[in-house]
């Protein structure tokens, strides 16, 4: 086969770059805004292949995408995070869980589509190329597609929410996921009403985003630029 030629390596266009910048300052974690609207299947399509586009150590593509849209199925995984998010709720203390009581976590029946994203840790073979001295990569790749997929859906008016307030073996007994297959994220997706202008949690007092200065060092840990 003959090796691709490489093609141009320059910036883009300013309204392109503009537009990237645009999805990643306007990406928000969904909750409560879903609308009942189903997505368009060339829609999710192409949210999918910006998922599958992501990179991956080695070129494994460990990642596998678990399409939910049974009622059954939602309410089974309802259930499970409900039974983890009281467990999570009791360690915090005073004012903290309080304010934790009142945070809505999950859009798992409002959403109109969720979406299990995995990782299949024996994709590519006992030895893959990268993943030889860092073991987890494979999970980081598909956290790579992750973003990827909600990049893609906030260009495409699509809200996205991530529930990871489970126990990993009562998402696992749900989906009869193998062994060797991890779930990395289970998303729930759809058209929404509105989007917050800074993160949620923001919004609502429970955190601020850290000033990029005090996060940079130089050389070694510690270090001002």
């Amino acid at each position: 086969m003959q090796p691709t030629r490489p093609g141009p390596a320059g910036p883009f266009a300013a309204s392109e770059r503009d537009a990237v910048y645009r999805a990643i300052h306007e990406r928000r974690d969904v909750r409560g805004q879903f609308l009942p609207d189903p997505i368009d299947p060339a829609v999710l399509r192409r949210i999918l292949e910006a998922a599958h586009a992501a990179p991956s150590v080695g070129l494994s593509q460990p990642w596998n995408f678990l399409l939910v849209r049974s009622a059954e199925t939602k309410a089974r995984v309802r259930a499970a995070f409900e039974r983890a998010d009281a467990e999570a709720q009791a360690r915090f203390e005073g004012e903290r869980r309080r304010l934790y009581s009142e945070l809505k976590l999950q859009g798992i029946a409002e959403a109109p589509l969720n979406l299990l994203v995995t990782c299949d840790r024996e994709r590519g073979g006992p030895v893959v190329l990268g993943r030889t001295h860092q073991l987890d990569t494979d999970l980081y790749s598909t956290v790579c597609a992750v973003q990827n997929l909600w990049l893609a859906a906030r260009a495409e008016g699509i809200g996205v929410g991530w529930v990871s307030i489970f126990r990993d073996a009562d998402l696992r007994a749900i989906f009869a996921l193998p062994e060797r297959v991890v779930p990395v994220a289970y998303l729930c997706l759809g058209h929404v009403r509105e989007l917050y202008d800074r993160p949620e949690l923001a919004v609502r007092g429970w955190g601020a985003r850290l000033p990029l200065d005090d996060l940079v060092f130089e050389d070694r840990w510690g270090a001002r630029p």
